[in-house]
């Protein structure tokens, strides 16, 4: 549940207060800013509150957010970056003055209660060395604030579900050998020691749609009453995805001696859009997901391993970031477009019934694409002079991969002409994608490119398509 903890508060007070109905039950939000003409801080936290949101999370210290927080009852979580974690860590002087400069300012003003020390660190392969660096810096940050007398601020970090070397059976859950012992053992001392909570950013769509004909929609959406699936070992039944893979999670950290230790759904939801071989993500199912998540945390259930134990959750996201790289999905979880008008109504108390919505959108890509795709450099954008240096820079990339990704486009071959920003960038990014795709490439180019169900060839001009 969306609660955070107050100094002195155990996990039994808060499970006493939510028996009693003497607690809210309301969700949080994270509100990101990756994106092109978002609404201000100010108009973002009246948002916000227009949810009945009861707290919100950011992904950074930003001031000018922090200042519109002034006065608000929102419950706030702020966040020290990845890349300061490994000079925080080796001194303690560095954690003070981090401490002093972006919190002190605001904490008389604005109810910060979880700083979280960098984001989904142990998913970042790139930067392995960091990884044993993030408990001594959570260490220094807490030490900072103890001397600067902040004592109602918890100390976390986020995970994703790929901290797990194996998580099905739930009763299986396991932290990889990579990081168990060295990093998660130690930090779960800490969480433990300081009275904090495991931070988990934990979403059943990515589960869902890379195994479509083992997993139902409906299992994933909660869109069932009835158990689905039965753990074999403990023999415990499941009616949602989502209960199932935080319950991996629990009987991981039992394995390293933590059955008790709190989670906290720092991200979780649903994509309104993507990609066209992006099944499921729409409107309708994010909906869905989002109002029924938010139902099924009113009921105060737990989920099978843990029974009744209150689950604070932070939903992802407030707006469709435009900004965000990767593929559609990753621009499209929020609950408002960037103008500030809203994707679809959901109400996160859990309280208002599906008749009282207006009607969805009909979902039309809940099974896999059948058809060609390519992908082409969006007119609207490419076709801007103000873009022309990122079109120049974003073909080159292309055209420098090998392979002879851009032999065609050569003088005297069949794309060479007409020569347009728009021809050759469509080409160039078309055949980037087809050859790179399966290795993690991804139709977007800093916003240049879409995908199409419009075959771009042109006279002697031909372009390769994917095949779904």
């Amino acid at each position: 549940m969306a609660h955070t903890m107050e100094l002195g508060e155990t996990n039994l007070d808060v499970l006493n207060k939510l028996k009693s109905g003497s607690l809210s039950t309301h969700i949080g939000i994270n509100y990101g800013q990756l994106g092109d003409n978002l609404p201000p801080p100010s108009r973002s936290i009246e948002l916000i509150k227009s949810l009945k949101a009861s707290s919100v999370k950011i992904y950074d210290a930003n001031p000018a957010v922090l200042e519109a927080l002034c006065g608000t009852s929102l419950k706030v979580s702020i966040m020290v970056p990845n890349q300061a974690i490994v000079n925080i860590s080796a001194s303690e002087r560095a954690a003070h003055a981090w401490v002093r400069t972006n919190l002190l300012p605001f904490y008389r003003r604005v109810r910060i209660r979880t700083l979280l020390v960098g984001n989904e660190v142990l998913s970042d392969h790139a930067n392995r060395p960091t990884w044993f660096h993030l408990v001594p810096a959570m260490l220094n940050i807490k030490r900072a604030l103890a001397s600067l007398r902040v004592r109602n601020v918890k100390v976390g970090t986020t995970f994703a579900m790929d901290t797990l070397e194996s998580s099905f059976p739930p009763s299986r859950g396991t932290f990889r050998r990579d990081i168990a012992v060295p990093v998660v053992l130690p930090l779960l001392k800490f969480l433990s020691m300081t009275g904090s909570s495991f931070f988990l950013d934990v979403y059943p769509y990515f589960v869902w749609s890379a195994s479509p004909n083992l997993i139902p929609l409906d299992y994933a959406l909660f869109r069932t009453a009835k158990p689905t699936y039965t753990d074999p070992v403990n023999g415990l039944r499941y009616t949602n995805l989502l209960d199932q893979m935080l319950d991996s999670v629990v009987a991981a950290m039992a394995k390293l001696g933590f059955k008790n230790m709190p989670i906290t759904i720092a991200e979780t939801g649903w994509p309104n859009a993507g990609d066209l071989d992006q099944m499921g993500a729409n409107i309708e199912n994010a909906a869905v997901y989002n109002r029924n998540l938010a139902r099924h945390l009113a009921a105060r259930v737990g989920t099978p391993a843990r029974p009744g134990m209150p689950i604070r959750t932070f939903l992802f996201a407030l707006y469709n970031e435009d900004r965000k790289d990767g593929p559609g999905t990753e621009r499209h979880w929020g609950l408002f477009y960037a103008n500030g008008s809203a994707v679809y109504e959901v109400d996160l108390t859990g309280k208002r019934s599906d008749l009282a919505y207006r009607p969805l959108p009909k979902a039309t890509n809940n099974r896999p694409y059948r058809g060609k795709i390519w992908c082409v450099a969006d007119p609207a954008v490419v076709g801007r002079g103000a873009n022309a240096r990122r079109v120049t820079d974003a073909v080159r990339f292309a055209c420098s991969q090998g392979n002879q990704t851009c032999e065609e486009m050569r003088p005297g071959k069949g794309c060479s002409l007409p020569r347009t920003p728009v021809n050759h960038a469509s080409y160039a990014f078309n055949a980037y994608w087809q050859q790179f795709r399966k290795s993690g490439a991804t139709c977007y180019f800093g916003g240049l490119a879409v995908q199409t169900a419009t075959d771009p060839s042109y006279g002697s001009c031909t372009y390769p398509a994917l095949s779904s």
